[in-house]
């Protein structure tokens, strides 16, 4: 229908949906026990909305021969809930603040330090993800069951650095930006 537009745009207000209702329920949840909204958001809220895109990555690089799909799923998936669910809220708020007359300005809070963490370990991702090309390995994805193992222990101790070294930085055990 309509090209698949529709789908497109029905899917985007669902992820939309689901993400705020996500969000909603891990703010509560992090108030219950005490938990800043900053850390919240790095681990709840952010686990909630990827483990959807784990399975389907999964699924990909099981049943593609090459494992591009999971590879374009991770990243598409990172690009829509950075600009969409970002930037399309700043920019309707901005534009609001701007026919009405008024600045709008956010305080950047914890996200550079945490954007700066995540973009740290994402290089390294990629030079990991280059380096498994090699003949040895035979690709991303996949490969000898020890170095398979071993790249999935190091990204999901990336993974545990990043909350770590967030966390510790919203509760100001770390100096931020």
């Amino acid at each position: 229908m309509l090209k698949g537009y529709l789908c497109f745009v029905v899917s985007i207000f669902c992820i939309g949906l689901v993400t705020a209702v996500i969000g909603d329920c891990a703010s509560h949840f992090g108030a219950t026990l005490g938990i800043k909204d900053a850390v919240t958001a790095i681990v709840f809220v952010a686990l909630g909305t990827s483990i959807p895109d784990t399975f389907a990555s999964k699924v990909a690089a099981v049943h593609d021969a090459h494992a591009d799909a999971s590879i374009g799923n991770v990243t598409g998936s990172n690009a829509v809930n950075v600009f969409l669910g970002i930037g399309v809220a700043w920019s309707i708020a901005a534009i609001y603040h701007w026919f009405a007359g008024n600045v709008f300005e956010v305080d950047p809070g914890n996200l550079a330090f945490s954007v700066t963490i995540f973009c740290s370990e994402a290089a390294i991702v990629v030079v990991i993800l280059v380096l498994r090309r090699s003949p040895v390995v035979g690709g991303e994805l996949g490969g000898p069951k020890y170095i398979k193992y071993a790249t999935s222990t190091l990204f999901f101790s990336m993974w545990i650095l990043y909350l770590i070294l967030s966390s510790m930085e919203v509760y100001h055990v770390l100096p931020g930006f």
